[in-house]
């Protein structure tokens, strides 16, 4: 198992084996650069971890571009969204790598992978190139087998995969989000109560009865229920196939046909709550470009919200560096920064404690866009993630338990 890195070393440099950026350009238009210690030869990432067109050094005192970096047939497109990190950070700030699996936009009905995996790793770049070299070296993997489906498939996948997940033992998080379920709460945190981008976190678990009770009564609906999230989606869809009037009826037709089926008395409770009034106050918001209200069908935000709550306990600031994300661009991740600031600090009982988070102060420093090939944290990230969206039913997953999140966006009673 790797071990957890001074935290006074990692504050000294920046985080992780990177220094505090304070540029206050878009994260896009600047050249993020780190330096890792702990290699004793200089290697370029394409040597060490066979990825084709990644270029750089790791070594000390070797500064490595992360954007704007040239690979393949051409020079990349700049890098887009991300949200430039505070200019003084207030305290401890942990940098952590993050990548997801399973992300299919807007397409959460039917899509092949009812499941969306936000992974998180707080490795420096060495750790997360020793850890990629040890599994094609000690395991036999070669360059190209390194997403996870060919991964879980290979020779030796049950002992790779077990030394992998222990590696990883206190220096990962997984937060999962069921799709369907994530429409649910949507139901509830849009029309039943004023849209905030705290919805689907922690900090709205007050919500999360309502939906699980809907959720769960589900099964009695029969093809009702599929009718009925496909209405609500045609109803926030920001390009609706149906006039918003007509969009609205349908909606409640659609809830009339799930009440005759008698889904129990909580159920029945969360969708006679349900306001034409507050639908249509809502969907007028929505056409008038009201961007107080988080996107309808947009699981990324809340599942980076989690992510950013979990690293910092209350007592320090992350600074998240990502692989690409259309969904995380810098108005909604300025609003999300915005709410976590409220909310997302200590609680009560902590907010006294040495080291907490003075109130007002936002646990989300800033986020800076990487290309995965270009950051070998990030590909620890990017196939964790893959492992823990494909891992139930191919090998037993108890592996994987100490590091899924316990505030996931499904049914906490599922398997």
């Amino acid at each position: 198992m790797l071990q957890p890195r001074s935290r006074n070393a990692a504050e000294a440099d920046g985080g992780l084996g990177q220094p505090k950026r304070t540029d206050p350009r878009p994260c896009s238009a600047v050249v993020c650069s780190s330096s890792s210690k702990g290699l004793s030869t200089s290697k370029s990432i394409s040597s060490i971890t066979g990825l084709p067109g990644a270029i750089g050094l790791f070594d000390e005192g070797v500064r490595v571009t992360m954007v704007g970096m040239v690979g393949g047939s051409g020079v990349r497109s700049p890098l887009q969204g991300g949200l430039p990190p505070m200019d003084a950070a207030v305290g401890a700030v942990v940098e952590i790598a993050c990548d997801e699996s399973g992300f299919s936009g807007t397409n959460l009905l039917h899509s092949n992978t009812p499941v969306i995996t936000h992974a998180s790793v707080d490795l420096g770049a060495s750790e997360a190139i020793g850890l990629i070299t040890a599994l094609r070296s000690g395991f036999r993997f070669s360059p190209h087998e390194f997403k996870s489906g060919q991964f879980l498939r290979g020779p030796g996948a049950g002992e790779a995969l077990e030394w992998f997940l222990a590696a990883l033992k206190g220096r990962a998080h997984v937060h999962l989000v069921d799709k369907e379920f994530f429409l649910v709460t949507r139901i509830v945190d849009l029309l039943l109560t004023e849209p905030s981008y705290a919805a689907g976190t922690r900090l709205t678990q007050d919500q999360r009865p309502a939906a699980l009770a809907l959720y769960r009564a589900r099964h009695s609906a029969g093809s009702d229920w599929g009718d009925f999230l496909a209405a609500f989606v045609d109803l926030v869809r920001i390009k609706r196939r149906h006039p918003g009037r007509q969009a609205v009826e349908r909606f409640f037709q659609a809830r009339d046909a799930l009440v005759r089926n008698g889904l129990g008395a909580q159920a029945d409770a969360v969708l006679n709550e349900l306001s034409p009034t507050h639908v249509w106050a809502v969907l007028t918001r929505l056409d008038n470009d009201d961007r107080s209200i988080p996107p309808p069908l947009e699981p990324m935000l809340p599942a980076l919200a989690e992510t950013v709550l979990f690293w910092s306990g209350g007592q320090r600031q992350v600074l998240v560096i990502h692989d690409e994300q259309s969904a995380l661009t810098a108005d909604r991740l300025t609003r999300l920064q915005q709410v976590l600031a409220n909310g997302g600090g200590p609680s009560a009982a902590e907010a006294d404690k040495a080291g907490a988070l003075p109130a007002g102060v936002s646990p989300l420093a800033g986020l800076v866009m990487v290309d995965s090939r270009d950051d070998p944290r990030v590909q620890v990230a990017d196939l964790l993630a893959g492992v823990a969206r494909r891992l139930p039913g191919i090998i037993n997953d108890a592996l994987l338990q100490p590091l899924l999140s316990p505030t996931s966006l499904r049914d906490p009673g599922s398997p």
